[in-house]
């Protein structure tokens, strides 16, 4: 994956996003969604890992087939809306290790901090698929993706659903080699730094506590 940024503008993909953003959908279906565009969203950021072959038996006969190369992927969801994409994620890749980042927003600095962090082990052999569903300011998932590269991952994805410019330039900024797959580049944050014309609080709708 070369570009920075990569929006996935299949059909299925959009016309399941359009269906989340209306406000009227409920907490069930937005669920059922998100679950379903992130398995799409999942097939485009696999796209190009690296194969290797291996031989195999077919009925027929023998044969040197095409497998994926290297340690198991890591997933690494940054709490908590990042657990909705790493639903349907794990679904197209169940053997997948899990990882999480938890990160919350300081009221006075606006910066994130840390509150919890578990990944799996030998991280600079796989790679790492963050999941968030909203990039917007970028601050935490900067701060995610620091902590994912200082426990020595190298080869380092992230995935979103909605992504506002503001988020893109400064996920560049700090982490020009990390390409982002998305749904949907948005037109900008509002006064109170959230996605227009977004979706609203992903984390809220998924779990219903608003």
């Amino acid at each position: 994956m070369t570009q920075h940024l990569t929006v996935v503008d299949h059909p299925l993909v959009q016309h399941k996003l359009t269906l989340m953003r209306e406000q009227d959908t409920s907490t069930r279906s937005f669920r059922q969604l998100l679950r379903e565009i992130s398995l799409l969203l999942a097939y485009e950021v696999t796209r190009d890992l690296p194969v290797t072959t291996r031989t195999i038996e077919t009925p027929m006969c023998e044969m040197d087939a095409p497998v994926i190369e290297g340690k198991k992927l890591a997933l690494v969801s940054i709490l908590r809306a990042g657990n909705g994409l790493l639903d349907g994620v794990l679904e197209l890749i169940p053997a997948a290790r899990i990882g999480f980042v938890g990160l919350y927003r300081d009221e006075e600095t606006l910066q994130p901090v840390e509150y919890y962090n578990k990944l799996p082990k030998r991280m600079e052999e796989r790679t790492a698929i963050v999941v968030d569903p909203m990039l917007a300011t970028g601050n935490s998932s900067v701060a995610a993706i620091d902590l994912v590269k200082k426990s020595g991952a190298k080869n380092i994805i992230f995935l979103c659903l909605l992504a506002a410019p503001e988020g893109v330039a400064r996920m560049k900024e700090a982490h020009p080699d990390v390409p982002i797959v998305t749904a949907s580049l948005d037109e900008k944050l509002n006064e109170k730094g959230y996605i227009v014309p977004g979706l609203g609080d992903a984390g809220d709708r998924m779990f219903g506590t608003k």
